[in-house]
């Protein structure tokens, strides 16, 4: 069980594969999620699941750098629902304009015709920083201010194994999550007297419809880089869904968790914990 009945829950990039299954399994437990979405059929389509099982959900769209229309969202969330309890900050991602074509730079490579590190594009770049960033920092901003004077309130981020050893060929995405895991850090001490907890999900490697692409080719054998991820994590294997599911359930649940705060918790099949040898 999960106590979050009537928890009034919204979730950034709630259409995707994890998050949209994040609200699904909180919606069981008779909690109110607040489906946002730059995607609104993508958090449609998860609404429509919650609701078909009994459950509460809307969706809505959202830009997650937009602050303005995440305070009109976060009105109209109190006409719908109520106060925002829980915020989960699922938004985030990766471009191939911020990620280079090879691992290593080799001698004749500034001369090629690919991507390096000394031509990344810089709007690229900042695309995927803001978006994991301040796609975290933006609603933090607008729902934390629910939460403030009430007990029971949290905040869970998504980081990601690139936060404890940045993976090749994605600078940005590695500097952004990394980034993500220190913020979570710093509101959860800023946050603390007021007893709202923040905490952040580290997933491990996971299929998803953003790096189902670097994983498997389109005939669907895996490519090298799924290889040597899978080489790295001891468990030998991808993760499933449903598995990031209790670790979730255990940081948003106050009478399970009401003392954890500022922490980065790992689901990984022991990436983090291997050295390679």
């Amino acid at each position: 069980m999960c106590n979050v009945k009537d928890k009034v829950i919204v979730i950034t990039g709630a259409g995707g594969v994890l998050c949209s299954a994040f609200a699904q399994e909180l919606a069981k437990y008779g909690a109110k999620t607040a489906l946002l979405d730059l995607n609104l059929i993508a958090a449609q389509k998860c609404a429509d699941v919650i609701t078909a099982a009994g459950g509460k959900a809307k969706a809505y769209e959202s830009n997650v750098l937009d602050k303005e229309g995440l305070e009109k969202i976060r009105a109209q969330l109190h006409k719908d629902f109520g106060k925002c309890d829980i915020l989960i900050n699922g938004a985030g991602g990766n471009s191939p304009k911020a990620s280079t074509d090879k691992e290593y730079y080799c001698d004749g490579d500034l001369n090629a015709e690919i991507k390096t590190f000394f031509n990344l594009d810089k709007s690229g770049f900042s695309f995927v920083f803001d978006l994991n960033i301040m796609g975290t920092v933006i609603p933090s901003q607008v729902f934390i201010q629910d939460m403030t004077g009430r007990k029971g309130c949290s905040v869970l981020n998504i980081s990601s194994m690139n936060a404890f050893r940045p993976l090749t060929k994605i600078p940005a995405y590695s500097a952004a999550k990394s980034g993500v895991s220190n913020f979570t850090q710093w509101l959860a001490v800023h946050f603390a007297k007021e007893g709202i907890r923040v905490n952040a999900l580290a997933p491990g490697f996971f299929v998803t419809q953003q790096n189902s692409a670097l994983l498997y080719n389109a005939d669907g054998t895996p490519t090298p880089r799924t290889g040597k991820i899978l080489a790295a994590t001891p468990m030998g294997r991808f993760g499933k869904d449903e598995e990031l599911l209790g670790a979730l359930m255990f940081l948003v649940d106050e009478t399970k968790s009401g003392f954890v705060t500022g922490v980065i918790l790992p689901v990984d099949g022991g990436f983090s914990a291997y050295s390679g040898v």
